[in-house]
């Protein structure tokens, strides 16, 4: 039995040796995943400025923020200078701080009243789902669209790309990517494929 138990520790710390080697994939994989998602996210901002702001000033149709045109700027430029330092991994500890900041913004004032879930296509509902009334109904809306669309429109073709869903809308996304972000905070942006860590090798001599 202790025979046993040793190969296993043997085999076990070999492992984790290996393992430990590649520990720079890891942010990197995260860096790759979330850098071109707020890239484009704020680029698409940057081409329609006024309208953002205009969402994020309205206090009926939209967030009802003050100074919406500032802070329309503050996010579309945390998204591109946090999206192009995660890419570059180039100070992504401070780059991660402002953009968890506005994915929690996010969350709280433009998700949160949908619920946990993004889409409403899920077979087994997560227990901390407090919109659960909205994935029913996002169910029905879409039961209805896609008979519509059979009845008046080429349904073949429109899904041909994917299947029709209808969002929920939930801060499912926000959620994670601030989850994702929050793991970058305290690895860094890894070993090797960043700027951060040529910089800190050449600090460090």
């Amino acid at each position: 039995m202790d025979g046993a138990l040793g190969g296993f520790n043997r085999l076990y710390g070999v492992f984790l040796r290996g393992v430990r080697s590649l520990d720079w994939l890891g942010p990197l994989a995260l860096r790759l995943y979330l850098a071109p998602i707020f890239i484009l996210s704020g680029m698409n901002k940057i081409g329609s400025v006024d309208d953002v702001a205009a969402w994020f000033g309205n206090p009926d149709w939209g967030l009802g923020l003050p100074a919406p045109l500032l802070m329309a700027w503050l996010a579309i430029l945390t998204e591109l200078v946090g999206g192009v330092a995660l890419l570059l991994g180039l100070g992504v500890r401070l780059a991660a701080v402002p953009l968890m900041v506005v994915m929690a913004v996010a969350a709280v004032t433009v998700h949160w009243q949908y619920g946990w879930s993004a889409l409403p296509d899920q077979t087994l509902v997560m227990p901390w789902e407090w919109r659960q009334d909205l994935i029913a109904e996002a169910a029905a809306r879409k039961g209805r669209a896609v008979e519509l669309l059979k009845e008046h429109g080429n349904y073949g073709w429109l899904t041909e790309a994917g299947s029709f869903t209808v969002l929920k809308n939930g801060i499912e996304f926000a959620a994670t990517y601030f989850a994702m972000l929050l793991a970058l905070l305290f690895s860094g942006a890894g070993r090797f494929v960043s700027l951060d860590y040529w910089i800190w090798r050449h600090c460090a001599k």
